[in-house]
């Protein structure tokens, strides 16, 4: 392996380097957004909004109080966190790769003074941002059917941004990945829908077997759910550091192992 082969490697594999210069491309996203947003904002929310109501009314009726709380807001603290979680995983993915491989929008970027992991970075914080919009419209409704009225509640939208990290890294990795589109079902099936079926979502973890209740303890939706769910009733969570530094440890490494793999990919 010769000198320039090995620097070349080197700087591949370092550790992402953190820069202010990932604004500007992240308002390149804002701005375009925005052209879409209506649209945009719809499609992020109908869907949770849709289950919440049909099960939280449909099935509450039948269940009646679930944790303490009414079936139709106990789902709705799982689908703030859920919503967080497709929305960023939507934009870690589709938008993103769409950027990076179809529009070629990110070699664009990177021929100005902008390195590759600015604009990872950008696209990260993005997908954060994007998850934090989609937690304040699904928090909005939470509200207005009369849940959730406590100001511990609005810590719930720094937990939509940090979801959005987590699920945004993650996104980041597929897109490093992915030769199509197509790839992306490899992570619905095998990411989104453990999470969803055993990290409380729609049921308590507790009353699945210790087995998978321990599986569940692993998830990062699961470590979401059990902040968001006591902020929603108006109390403090317990073992807010251990659920803090398990979503901080997914982001991190799933953001720098999304730097790594986006070099290899389009830096020869």
């Amino acid at each position: 392996m010769t000198a320039t082969t090995s620097a070349a490697a080197a700087r591949r594999y370092a550790l992402p380097t953190l820069s202010l210069r990932f604004v500007p491309v992240w308002r390149r996203n804002l701005l375009v957004w925005r052209k879409l947003a209506f649209a945009s904002v719809l499609g992020n929310i109908a869907d949770p909004l849709l289950y919440m109501l049909a099960l939280g009314y449909g099935l509450g009726a039948l269940v009646g109080e679930v944790g303490g709380m009414p079936y139709v807001a106990f789902i709705g603290t799982g689908m703030v966190c859920q919503s967080a979680m497709f929305t960023a995983s939507f934009e870690g993915m589709y938008s993103a790769f769409s950027r990076m491989h179809v529009q070629r929008t990110w070699d664009g970027i990177i021929n100005a003074p902008i390195a590759l992991d600015d604009v990872v970075l950008a696209e990260w914080v993005w997908s954060a941002t994007k998850a934090t919009m989609s937690t304040v419209a699904i928090l909005a409704v939470i509200m207005a059917l009369g849940y959730g009225h406590t100001w511990l509640a609005l810590w719930i939208l720094p937990l939509g941004f940090a979801v959005g990290l987590v699920f945004g890294g993650f996104g980041l990795v597929m897109t490093a990945l992915a030769p199509g589109y197509d790839f992306f079902t490899y992570f619905f099936t095998l990411v989104i829908t453990p999470m969803l079926l055993l990290s409380g979502v729609y049921f308590p973890v507790d009353q699945m077997p210790a087995w998978l209740s321990d599986v569940a303890g692993a998830l990062p939706l699961k470590h979401a759910i059990d902040l968001a769910r006591p902020l929603m009733l108006g109390r403090v969570p317990v073992d807010i550091a251990l659920h803090v530094a398990v979503l901080a440890a997914y982001a991190v490494a799933a953001y720098t192992v999304a730097v790594v793999l986006t070099r290899r990919r389009l830096l020869k």
